[in-house]
């Protein structure tokens, strides 16, 4: 099988186009169709994602309706948004990251996702819309959770017939959210731009909720995980602070609205909130890398010379990742995977990527390179090293197993997860309870419905995975760690001829 010719759209910058063409790709056996396929599968996990009431054109037919009177409990509408991983609860936190990083990929990579475009949005507005709901429905506050999970985790229901607690919660000026709020800031200034031309009335609305999110962030200033304590931890604990998110919030409403208010606070608070710290770790809980490449565009491409700095510090991360680099600080596996952690390690993989490519795309549009002390690190080597990762996942790696279910010959068949390893509500329409669920964790069997486009967490540090449902570090989903894999796998799929 031969590799595909990979052509950029011609509004990118022709410097990129043409380290892209430089690079040697012809050792890969994937083609062009293969990361459009990609692309098509890791949107439409989302659909199996789903909370509320799934639409008429729900393409995963083996999920149905599901939390309908979520928010209830507290006289409030909270139907909607996205499971996080294997389970019923909705997280916040995670949620609003997943959003920002699939809103992220659009901006970026939108225009290669061709046929995919709509499907992309739509990922991102079922987020949106409950968002919206979650900061709106009670002035002061920002609902971040429905669902105890730690009742939900003595139960393995499928969504449809949960029966556990659907408790909701919430920070406010009392029990402040400043991660949380402010990272549901960005994910609604990072959606507000994607839907600016195709629906300008929903994109004014998601920006202004945005900037009252981050003045409520802002003011009231805490850790959401000490105001909710164990309805968050140790699920999602906010381990590094609200400092990055503050930041992180701030950039994505500069970026959206072009308000000087946004860039004078990034430059007067940058210092505070950890814009000189260097971090070679981006995730739902850690922001300062992705923030620091996404303002490091205001160099690179409109000349901002107070973020400079932000160029040299996205250099550290670039120059921490790249082996051989003077100053690599990341281990691989001995099959070449970027390796961090012991539990879904594919998260920092897929981010880190994602990451890889937009700074790529930034640097070529003054052709420019990032520097490693005396090295240089050129756009191409970042590419060239993105597109290592990708096929990693994808299936070009020492088990030749593909860590997106679904995707080619050999992939996971017992994933970590609720409604895939349960019998379907239309295989199976009798209620199936608490007490029962548990025999289809602990079966063998391959799982009735299959996840199509989810990215689990992945081999160990010596490439090894086991197939188990019961090894939730290797073998559950989760909804961040596809959503900068879909940016990644766009830009592999552009415009792409041959196969």
């Amino acid at each position: 099988m031969s590799c595909a010719a990979l052509h950029l759209p011609s509004a990118w910058p022709l410097l990129f186009m043409t380290l892209l063409f430089s690079m040697d790709v012809s050792c890969s056996a994937l083609t062009a169709q293969d990361y459009a396929d990609a692309l098509d599968k890791s949107i439409l996990f989302y659909e199996a994602q789903r909370s509320g009431e799934v639409p008429s054109n729900q393409r995963l037919k083996w999920r149905a309706d599901s939390g309908l009177s979520d928010g209830a409990l507290d006289h409030v509408d909270l139907v909607g948004g996205y499971y996080d991983a294997g389970d019923n609860v909705k997280f916040g936190l995670p949620m609003a990251f997943t959003t920002t990083l699939l809103a992220w990929s659009v901006i970026e990579f939108g225009v290669s996702m061709q046929s995919q475009i709509q499907n992309a949005r739509a990922a991102v507005r079922w987020s949106t819309d409950y968002l919206l709901k979650a900061a709106t429905a009670t002035p002061g506050s920002l609902y971040v959770q429905v669902g105890d999970p730690n009742k939900d985790h003595q139960c393995w229901e499928r969504p449809e017939d949960m029966d556990t607690p659907r408790n909701v919660y919430k920070v406010s000026a009392q029990n402040p959210g400043s991660d949380v709020a402010a990272e549901t800031a960005a994910a609604l200034a990072a959606a507000s731009i994607i839907f600016q031309e195709s629906d300008p009335p929903y994109s004014s609305k998601l920006l202004l909720t945005a900037m009252i999110m981050f003045d409520f962030a802002d003011r009231y200033r805490g850790a959401y995980s000490d105001s909710l304590g164990s309805a968050v931890c140790p699920f999602y604990c906010s381990y590094s602070g609200f400092n990055d998110e503050l930041l992180w919030g701030a950039s994505w409403i500069y970026k959206a609205s072009q308000n000087s208010s946004y860039s004078s606070y990034i430059q007067s608070n940058g210092h505070t909130l950890g814009a000189e710290d260097d971090s070679n770790s981006f995730s739902w809980d850690d922001k300062r890398a992705g923030t620091k490449i996404l303002l490091s565009q205001g160099f690179l491409q409109k000349n901002i010379q107070e973020f400079q700095l932000y160029k040299s510090h996205s250099d550290n991360y670039i120059c921490s990742l790249i082996p051989g680099s003077p100053s690599v600080q990341a281990q691989y596996t001995p099959g070449g995977l970027l390796y961090k952690a012991g539990e879904s390690n594919l998260q920092y993989v897929t981010s880190s990527t994602f990451l890889l490519l937009a700074y790529a795309k930034y640097l070529s549009s003054n052709g420019g390179a990032a520097s490693c002390g005396g090295s240089t690190i050129t756009a191409e080597m970042l590419i060239a090293q993105a597109k290592k990762q990708v096929d990693y996942i994808l299936g070009d790696n020492p088990a030749k197993m593909s860590y997106m279910v679904g995707f080619g010959q050999r992939y996971p068949l017992h994933v970590h997860h609720r409604g895939a390893s349960v019998p379907s509500i239309h295989a199976h329409p009798a209620h199936i309870g608490c007490s029962e669920s548990f025999q289809y964790l602990q079966s063998g069997s391959p799982d009735p419905n299959v996840l199509v486009g989810a990215i689990l967490g992945g081999p160990d540090n010596n490439d090894n995975f086991a197939d188990d449902r019961n090894n939730y570090r290797q073998s559950e989903p989760a909804t961040y760690i596809n959503a900068p894999f879909v940016g990644a796998v766009a830009f592999f799929s552009a415009n792409s001829t041959g196969s």
